[in-house]
């Protein structure tokens, strides 16, 4: 005894597959239907979550137009004194807003570690310390056992030797 093939014909569930041709795309559609090409950029000034962000979206029909039309934001930001506007107000924000952990930006930054954020803390320098802007603690476990440290909070590139704890206690 045979049976049939079940996956003989057509499929009793769909309509008989027939190819679509793409219908070409009319300006009145265009209009109505989103750019399918997105840019978004973040303008910075500065390189800490503290630093002043600008963060203008910049849509296109094609990927060439909204790289051109990202040139032409951020020149008539830069040409209308946007970017100098905004940085003015975030100075002017920092100088003036007292937040309940102090002035912002001069919080304690935090690392990473162990798979969770860990605040590090603000430390004093010793006395006698060349170093003129700031230092913080962190400490760490490596493989000759625990470490600490002050490093100076100036941006990299720019920041001052750390300063090691030694057996006593002390920093040098």
């Amino acid at each position: 005894m045979s049976f049939p093939n079940p996956f003989d014909g057509a499929s009793p569930w769909g309509e008989p597959e027939t190819p679509k041709e793409p219908k070409p795309m009319t300006d009145a559609v265009a209009a109505v239907s989103p750019n399918p090409f997105k840019i978004g950029i973040t303008l910075k000034g500065a390189a800490g979550y503290d630093a002043e962000w600008l963060t203008p979206t910049v849509y296109g029909a094609s990927g060439d137009e909204a790289a051109k039309r990202v040139r032409e934001l951020v020149q008539a930001l830069a040409d209308n004194g946007v970017i100098e506007l905004v940085s003015s107000a975030a100075v002017k924000m920092r100088d003036t807003h007292q937040s309940a952990a102090g002035k912002g930006g001069d919080a304690a930054p935090k690392t990473f570690q162990g798979g969770k954020v860990q605040n590090v803390s603000a430390a004093a320098a010793p006395a006698g310390d060349p170093c003129q802007h700031g230092r913080t603690l962190r400490e760490g476990q490596g493989a000759k056992g625990p470490w600490a440290a002050l490093f100076c909070n100036a941006p990299k590139g720019s920041n001052c030797d750390p300063l090691w704890r030694q057996k006593d206690g002390s920093f040098s």
